[in-house]
């Protein structure tokens, strides 16, 4: 009795341990998660943005650099913490919309104060609102328009803010110049700040992320068709005997769809990265005026061929499959199209990703041709009579043309980019 008493209280004291540890345990697992993650760049950014804030705050703490900017210092610490963004580009992107806002509705409103101050008495507040209106009128219009709006939109904003904030003020102010000025240099000293500090100290660059993002892309619709495990996508298609049984088993491609839904789902993520790339500077392989819109172009090939897998996924999940006898007829020619299709797509995403020109005709235009040839030959899959079998074999074959055509087109797509962007050539293994 006292030894089951013992032997369950030391279970208890146990216990008590095992859990402080399994905490402890998980708690380490969860700090190791993140710091292995991709996001360290999120712990790199933080920092920065700490530093640079208590740079900017030096302004308004430091009493002989306060007596020369004063109150405006504020604006400083404002521009940092609106301007700083995760990729270089955005962050330059901000600052020079920022700046070059600041600077035509600064102007723009101390001219319009300017004129209303001249005039005076009840013309004073009348030339204010005619100015407010027309400005903010414009600007609005202008920075709707789709092609402006994408880049210089945070430009308009701050454009028109500042002329309002300018031109209202000069009503009551009577050194508005000055004040505009004094404003400006704040501004533009938490501009240079964060420029400074984005761009020397560990730069995150956002063409970076959409070159290896575009490259990555090719492998997840490699590994979507070969399937999980490599087990390809086809290999349940021809086991399995029972139309039920086919249907309820191959059903399990959750995984792949859900690579292929990553690259559809992958448009505005491109665009932004995209748009941050062409603000940012000449840094490491990428030059100045880099063909970032080409990378947009392979993107959305990308996506259509991604949701051609969703398709042929579907198509053969369907239970109006034919018998087992007819879909081994297909067995050859897909697990053709398999081989060469993961081959053709990893080998595309390497060009890419190594900055290599993709050798198109010499090694993938030919596979390409013969996978054509092979699903489509002369009298194949003519069906006098249209049943649910031999739709779904026409449907099959169907799709396994369109992703060889789409990859083809693509194919041409990455030699572009390769020819435009001055890729080396490839090494060929002799």
């Amino acid at each position: 009795m006292s030894s089951t008493t013992a032997s369950n209280g030391s279970k208890k004291k146990g216990d008590g341990n095992d859990s402080s540890f399994s905490w402890f345990e998980g708690f380490a697992s969860v700090f190791k998660e993140i710091c292995n993650r991709s996001d360290k760049r999120r712990i790199i950014h933080s920092i920065k943005v700490g530093v640079a804030l208590v740079l900017v705050s030096l302004l308004y703490l430091v009493n002989s650099m306060f007596k020369q900017i004063g109150e405006n210092a504020m604006w400083a610490i404002m521009t940092v913490v609106v301007m700083f963004e995760l990729y270089a580009g955005a962050t330059l992107s901000k600052g020079i919309n920022r700046g070059i806002g600041t600077l035509i509705g600064g102007g723009m409103g101390c001219l319009a104060a300017v004129l209303a101050a001249e005039n005076g008495g009840i013309a004073k507040p009348t030339i204010v609102v005619i100015s407010l209106f027309a400005y903010g009128t414009v600007a609005t219009y202008y920075r709707l328009v789709p092609n402006i709006k994408k880049r210089y939109d945070y430009g308009f904003m701050i454009s028109i803010l500042t002329f309002n904030l300018v031109a209202v003020s000069g009503v009551r102010a009577e050194k508005v110049v000055e004040v505009a000025r004094d404003r400006l240099a704040a501004i533009g000293m938490g501009f240079i700040l964060c420029i400074f500090v984005n761009l020397f100290i560990f730069p995150i660059w956002a063409s970076n992320d959409l070159h290896f993002s575009t490259s990555s892309k090719f492998n997840k619709l490699a590994n979507s068709i070969q399937g999980k495990n490599k087990i390809r996508c086809f290999d349940e298609y021809f086991k399995l005997g029972s139309d039920k049984e086919n249907h309820d088993k191959v059903g399990d491609g959750s995984a792949s769809i859900v690579a292929c839904k990553i690259v559809i789902n992958s448009k505005s993520n491109d665009e932004a990265l995209a748009n941050h790339a062409k603000w940012e500077p000449w840094h490491g392989k990428f030059g100045l005026y880099y063909p970032w819109d080409k990378y947009l172009e392979i993107g959305e090939h990308l996506r259509e061929i991604a949701a051609t897998i969703i398709s042929l996924k579907g198509c053969l999940q369907s239970p109006k499959q034919p018998p087992q006898m007819k879909r081994q007829m297909l067995k050859g020619q897909c697990d053709d199209f398999l081989l060469s299709m993961i081959w053709i797509l990893n080998e595309i995403g390497d060009s890419i990703g190594k900055m290599e020109k993709c050798q198109t005709k010499l090694t993938i235009n030919p596979k390409l041709q013969l996978l054509t040839l092979q699903l489509s030959p002369p009298g194949s899959f003519s069906c006098k009579v249209e049943t649910d079998e031999n739709l779904a074999i026409s449907s099959l074959n169907f799709l396994l043309s369109e992703i060889v055509e789409k990859v083809q087109i693509l194919a041409a797509k990455v030699e572009e980019l390769g020819e435009i962007a001055n890729f080396r050539p490839t090494k060929l293994d002799v």
